[in-house]
């Protein structure tokens, strides 16, 4: 390969990397307006009518807020409580729903019965330090989730003594972007001179 090509492949990739994230965005923003047109197009066949149509999503909109507001200040929704006793009696469902509903509240902010911190624990094996969210602990056990990179979302869930864990200073969001950036976003880098 000459000079000049490899300078425009090489360009060429610099290019494309600094691409990925704007277009990953707009396929997100993409995706959601999609949902919400079908979801207005889905109404509107049962409405026939703009007016009626609007209403349904402006009353969503307010009940909505009252239910984040009522989660704020109680940390409880009588709407939310009547979808849980709902589901509580569907077999199977109400597992699913059940774990699906503390995982997100794990990341939420208005549930603080779940541990939000994050750890460094030793893992596959010895001298391989992996960031790690704590999700729950008993006496000197805990639990621990270990995201996987790019892909924070998949990983592995292992119990390990309290002595075998390093706290760090990072928050959910801090250790989230460590690990969707492969270590390129790590604002507590510091904190690597601490590990044995």
């Amino acid at each position: 390969m000459n000079e000049l090509t490899k300078k425009l492949l090489n360009y060429f990739l610099i290019g494309v990397f600094a691409v990925i994230p704007i277009v990953v965005i707009l396929q997100i923003m993409i995706f959601v307006k999609d949902r919400v047109t079908d979801l207005f197009q889905l109404v509107y066949i049962y409405a026939d009518n703009y007016l009626y149509t609007m209403l349904v999503f402006a009353i969503s909109f307010f009940m909505l807020v009252y239910i984040g507001r009522k989660l704020v200040q109680e940390g409880r929704s009588w709407v939310i409580a009547a979808f849980d006793h709902i589901i509580e009696r569907i077999p199977l469902m109400n597992t699913i729903y059940r774990v699906l509903k503390k995982v997100i509240n794990m990341f939420s902010s208005h549930d603080r019965t779940i541990a939000k911190e994050v750890v460094y624990v030793e893992y596959p094996k010895d001298n391989m330090w992996m960031t790690a969210y704590v999700t729950n602990r008993y006496e000197d056990k805990y639990v621990l989730f270990i995201p996987t990179s790019p892909n924070p979302t998949s990983g592995y869930t292992v119990i390990v003594d309290k002595s075998k864990v390093i706290k760090s200073a990072m928050n959910i969001e801090e250790a989230s972007s460590f690990i969707i950036s492969v270590g390129v976003d790590y604002g507590k880098a510091s904190e690597m001179q601490e590990l044995p």
